[in-house]
């Protein structure tokens, strides 16, 4: 991998990604993307579509500049480097530009470059990563021996069953740990509404680089589950923006739904000698179908 060929990648996927924007079809996304992005993102683009089925054609581009790239030494396939670039977006918190950190990966030599996890981070700042004398980044083994708190290809499970139970010591506090499962216990429960979350770890390869001090960058996904029961007398409706994403045809009297998500996370493992607790850097999920039941 050279930064050529890197580069190369970087633009074919942000040409491919601004016109699934503009057509909002489906059947693209699989050209640029694949893993956890395009679960995410294609369900995104499917919803999109449901509401506006001729597409988007004023959509507005997304364009890139600085551009770097992060390639671990690898042995066999599939193969992987994180391309990380300042776009043209704004953070509507900080109303600064935000930096793109991609993951590429590819499964042979014939097969293309995809994006396979996206992620963003607070101010733009990565975790710093272990490089060698010649510039390559370490990737982390996703079973034994990554001397991580947490195996990298044990994190999707842990984190399924952690939200599942609230049992373990391994996530640090904060949005996407304890006080998601505070939220769901209050959202459990609403007026003339019931919701049942169920959690489970999802197949897609995690993606893990050692940083400088011994820890690793994650990124990784996860599926939740959701079932929504309303009371006798009132109907869950859908609207345009979920549409396109709906199983099967809606009851005239809709009391249950059955809700699939998907959700992609980055994270920053600390390595055992270190100790500590796994931090979330990033999390994204999206609905990937809707079935009335």
């Amino acid at each position: 991998m050279t930064k050529a060929e890197a580069d190369k990648a970087l633009e074919r996927f942000i040409g491919g990604f601004n016109k699934i924007r503009r057509t909002l079809d489906p059947e693209l996304n699989p050209r640029y993307e694949a893993g956890a992005m395009l679960a995410l993102d294609q369900a995104a683009v499917k919803a999109a579509h449901g509401a506006n089925p001729k597409g988007a054609p004023n959509s507005a581009p997304v364009t890139y500049k600085d551009a770097h790239f992060t390639v671990p030494k690898q042995v066999g396939w599939p193969r992987s480097f994180v391309a990380d670039a300042l776009t043209n977006l704004t953070s509507r918190r900080t109303g600064t530009l935000i930096r793109w950190y991609l993951v590429f990966s590819r499964d042979s030599i014939d097969a293309p470059w995809r994006v396979v996890y996206q992620a963003t981070f607070p101010d733009n700042k990565a975790p710093e990563l272990k490089t060698d004398a010649d510039g390559f980044a370490e990737s982390v083994p996703t079973g034994g021996a990554s001397d991580l708190v947490v195996d990298p290809g044990e994190l999707s499970k842990t984190y399924a069953d952690y939200l599942n139970t609230g049992k373990g010591d391994v996530f640090a506090s904060g949005p996407n740990t304890d006080q998601w499962r505070a939220k769901r216990a209050k959202d459990a429960n609403g007026v003339g509404s019931r919701i049942l979350y169920e959690d489970s770890p999802a197949a897609f390869p995690p993606v893990a680089l050692r940083t400088k001090d011994g820890g690793a960058l994650v990124f990784f996904a996860t599926y939740y589950h959701q079932q929504k029961t309303v009371s006798p007398g009132m109907i869950i409706t859908v609207g345009p923006d979920l549409r396109g994403i709906l199983q099967g045809p809606m009851k005239k009297k809709t009391t249950q739904m059955a809700i699939s998500n998907v959700s992609g996370q980055a994270v920053k493992v600390p390595a055992k000698s270190a100790g500590g607790k796994v931090a979330f850097l990033y999390r994204l999920d999206a609905k990937t179908s809707l079935k009335a039941q």
